[in-house]
């Protein structure tokens, strides 16, 4: 899946990124894969937190109109808006871009990532980033355990308990879904200190 995400992220960082001026383009591939690890460390630390129902409410829930219609919209979301900044700081720090051009540069990429991974995650024919696997990558493999556990006969499964997530419900053991989930992806975190994230992430540079 952080395969997946890298080039989705070089799939729509051509006028942020590739395009840019103040890029310099020997840094193209290096700035991808910090959007890319701010991204993925960003998902991973809101499920981390216990913000799963906000998570799947950017993706798949109550805010899918807002977030499909324009980048202003998305920019509203705290979670994008967190991304956002996190970005252009790295930006400023590690590719010593100054901070009109690294806030430029962040406010127009991340929005177009989240954008097209609310879409990917919403087309039906395209299963590689359905929520499901999104949450297993985060989770280290825990959303397929919840998955399981909570499987109904005739089908449904975590797809309907993410969208009661979505819509404020609170029954079918929800919390407990969410805790399991936030300890996957602590794990994750955890495991990932240190920078280890980012070198996977480069690894797909080519």
């Amino acid at each position: 899946m952080l395969e997946e995400l890298f080039n989705l992220v070089k799939s729509v960082a051509g006028d942020s990124v590739i395009n840019n001026a103040d890029v310099p383009n020997e840094k193209n591939n290096e700035v991808v894969a910090e959007a890319t690890n701010t991204v993925a460390s960003g998902l991973r630390n809101i499920v981390a937190g216990g913000g799963l129902q906000n998570l799947v409410s950017l993706l798949k829930g109550s805010n899918n109109n807002q977030a499909n219609s324009s980048n202003n919209g998305l920019m509203s979301n705290p979670i994008v808006n967190m991304m956002v900044g996190h970005l252009a700081g790295k930006l400023m720090s590690k590719y010593n871009l100054g901070s009109t051009q690294a806030n430029s540069v962040s406010s127009s990429l991340i929005p177009n990532i989240i954008g097209s991974l609310v879409h990917k995650t919403n087309d039906p024919n395209n299963s590689t980033f359905s929520l499901e696997n999104l949450l297993n990558s985060i989770t280290g493999g825990k959303a397929a355990e919840v998955a399981s556990q909570h499987a109904a006969p005739g089908g449904g499964g975590l797809s309907d308990l993410l969208g009661s997530i979505a819509g404020g419900s609170d029954g079918g053991g929800l919390m407990d879904i969410v805790s399991k989930l936030a300890g996957g992806a602590l794990e994750q975190q955890q495991k990932n200190e240190g920078g280890g994230l980012m070198d996977l992430i480069k690894g797909f540079i080519k």
